[in-house]
């Protein structure tokens, strides 16, 4: 009986995963894929495949038939973090954005984490500029809530430091899903030399908002979990589908 609850247990969590592994699995090797054979429609190609991506993180959302009151979470921390991303649009990468989807995934699960990241993304560009780099950013912020939340449920962010080291380690694969996305939709030919001279000058950016998210997180990361904590349980604000 045991043996059959873990085994139960564990189909369940890997259904619940299935759209982040895809994502993790089918990007990565497309851009492999582009970037080994030299395909001179790579940015477009690239693009579709990180639109691909993104589907089955939404399809499964949308199939968890949530009602209004448990989007509402959602919602309010992605305006917050477009709020955040426009008031120190004069500060490049010095944004709270990655600290915000981050406290959002850790309070209320990896799935708000990813549409916090994802709608942010999608929201803050309607100002900042939509264009092929937007389902980048979509991917790239939510990703980064997705894994803030199974970290979380894991119990990896027992401490505060943990969170925080998270929080640059964060900053720094953003950054590199950025470059990614540049070297392989600009670069031609695609050589080492030139993809790092791209790494690194965009390392320098990702230091910066890996500091940005530490400095962030140090003030709000204790009060507003436990607000958000609160909220949630007061009001059964949970991801989870109603039956």
């Amino acid at each position: 009986m045991k043996r059959q609850t873990e085994e139960n247990t564990y189909r369940s969590s890997l259904r619940r995963h299935l759209p982040a592994i895809f994502s993790l699995l089918f990007l990565p090797l497309t851009l492999l894929l582009l970037a080994y054979f030299q395909i001179e429609q790579t940015a477009l190609l690239s693009f579709l495949a990180v639109v691909l991506s993104l589907i089955p993180f939404f399809v499964s959302f949308e199939r968890k038939g949530l009602k209004v009151r448990n989007l509402l979470p959602i919602v309010v921390m992605a305006t917050l973090a477009t709020a955040g991303r426009i008031i120190f649009a004069a500060a490049p990468n010095f944004k709270p954005v990655l600290a915000i989807i981050i406290i959002t995934a850790i309070s209320f699960g990896p799935e708000s984490g990813f549409m916090t990241g994802a709608l942010t993304a999608l929201a803050s560009n309607i100002f900042f500029g939509q264009g092929p780099w937007t389902p980048w950013q979509m991917y790239a912020f939510g990703l980064v809530g997705y894994i803030a939340g199974v970290l979380q449920e894991r119990g990896v962010f027992r401490r505060p430091v943990f969170i925080y080291i998270y929080g640059a380690i964060a900053a720094i694969l953003y950054g590199i899903i950025l470059d990614t996305w540049h070297v392989i939709g600009f670069l031609r030919p695609v050589t080492w030399e030139g993809a790092l001279i791209i790494y690194g000058q965009g390392f320098i950016f990702s230091i910066i908002l890996a500091t940005a998210t530490v400095v962030f997180l140090l003030p709000i990361l204790l009060p507003w979990t436990r607000q958000l904590n609160r909220i949630r349980g007061k009001f059964d604000l949970s991801t989870k589908a109603d039956h």
